[in-house]
């Protein structure tokens, strides 16, 4: 593999029974402690002074700021255009075409990529979909791009409907899985068929009770639990959805009903934030504002003695293009600098070139990283596309160009209800 360049956010029972639930190849919480790691922060002996820290830090790199000065250090990989439910506001009901496996992106490819973009200074990989636990080779995977933390990637997180999440849990952990936005719209196993038109309430329930259990034993990965909220659908769970983090550490995320293609939109079905502020407040008086990061998506807000928190998610009513720091990559190589923007650009007919653009399996990853080994060592006299450096400045630059060509903030509310897009499980979260 070619190097390249360096760089120039009142509980459902199910909940309740969190205690009494098997503790599948846990000894003791000690063992527990030592198998699933906090990958959030170095080990304290390698925490800099901040003035040193400050001295030494390399500047952001040029190809991934835009003409607004926004840095980008936060990539979202979609990893499959496949799902195992067929979400209201996500899918449409006749499904979607899928991509020919040979245009999706390889293992090889999304590490490719990965790599590359945490060398320019991606700190934060989140993996989407569709639904990311339905790749057969996840784990592996997970396991190859935690491997980036040695070059600078501090977040590993995950997108998830939750169904089969619970089974690999894990060896997720091990990889360095530090979050999980566990996406879930209604507390009643009923509604969950209507609204993602199959079953499996009780196995995402699983998968809730699964993290809660394994942060007592020092897992830390951070839970977000986001819930679109549909008016005429779901607006009534809203009190009991804030009420699951009355004791369990947990953020839950409402998320606006946003336009996609096929998903059927309509200003009528939007639930405003502050409306639904209104609403939680009536209730609950004493919610509070916190304070929120640079770059976070959500407002947050907390109520006085509840263990967990409560987030907007404001994309229709109150944008936060001015702080965004993320890019996204579809399943099928594409680029994306806006989730709301259709302009995009493939990035896996990039790297493709380094293999005479066929799709890069693991015998081709191999071969590429021994002609970099043999270039480092001046070994090699082959000049061929496999691994050439022309090709690791040339994706960079499309990549910058992408990155400049991000406009200041997305359309508003009746521009995105026409816009061409992508259907949400094509974009990737």
């Amino acid at each position: 593999m070619a190097t390249f360049l360096r760089r120039s956010t009142n509980p459902a029972p199910q909940l309740r029974s969190l205690t009494r639930l098997p503790r599948r190849g846990i000894v003791s919480t000690a063992s527990a402690i030592q198998e699933y790691p906090r990958h959030d922060l170095p080990p304290e002996p390698l925490i800099q002074p901040r003035r040193e820290a400050i001295k030494n830090a390399k500047p952001f790199s040029a190809f991934l700021t835009d003409t607004f000065q926004r840095q980008h250090d936060y990539l979202r990989i979609s990893i499959t255009e496949k799902c195992n439910l067929r979400c209201l506001y996500c899918m449409p009901e006749e499904g979607v075409p899928q991509s020919p496996p040979p245009n999706l992106l390889t293992t090889p490819e999304i590490y490719l990529l990965s790599s590359t973009f945490v060398s320019q200074g991606v700190t934060k990989i989140r993996l989407t979909g569709g639904e990311p636990t339905v790749r057969k080779d996840i784990l592996p995977l997970m396991h190859q791009i935690g491997s980036l933390r040695s070059q600078g990637l501090k977040e590993l997180c995950l997108t998830t409907n939750g169904i089969s999440l619970h089974r690999k849990l894990d060896s997720m952990a091990e990889a360095g899985l530090t979050g999980v936005n566990l996406s879930l719209d209604t507390l009643d196993p009923w509604q969950f068929q209507i609204m993602t038109r199959r079953k499996g309430f009780e196995a995402v329930m699983k998968s809730i009770n699964r993290i809660l259990e394994m942060n007592k034993l020092g897992a830390g990965i951070k839970l977000k639990i986001n819930c679109v909220v549909m008016r005429g659908m779901n607006e009534r769970e809203i009190i009991p959805f804030v009420e699951l983090g009355r004791e369990q550490d947990l953020e839950v995320r409402f998320i606006e009903y946003m336009p996609f293609d096929g998903n059927k939109w309509s200003q009528g079905k939007m639930l405003s934030y502050q409306e639904m502020l209104d609403m939680i407040r009536e209730k609950y008086p004493g919610l509070r504002k916190v304070q929120d990061h640079k770059n976070d998506t959500s407002k947050t807000y907390e109520i006085p003695g509840f263990a967990g928190r409560i987030g907007f998610i404001t994309s229709m009513t109150h944008n936060f293009c001015g702080s965004c720091n993320r890019l996204r990559i579809t399943s099928d190589g594409n680029l994306k600098v806006c989730l709301f923007g259709n302009d995009e650009v493939s990035l896996r007919d990039m790297i493709r070139k380094s293999n005479n653009g066929n799709p890069i399996d693991e015998t081709a990853f191999e071969a590429m990283k021994q002609i970099e080994m043999d270039r480092r060592q001046n070994l090699s006299s082959s000049r061929g596309p496999l691994g050439g450096t022309e090709h690791e400045q040339e994706l960079l630059n499309v990549i910058g160009i992408a990155v400049k060509g991000k406009k200041e903030k997305h359309a508003g509310m009746g521009e995105l209800e026409n816009m061409k897009n992508r259907p949400m499980i094509l974009i990737g979260g």
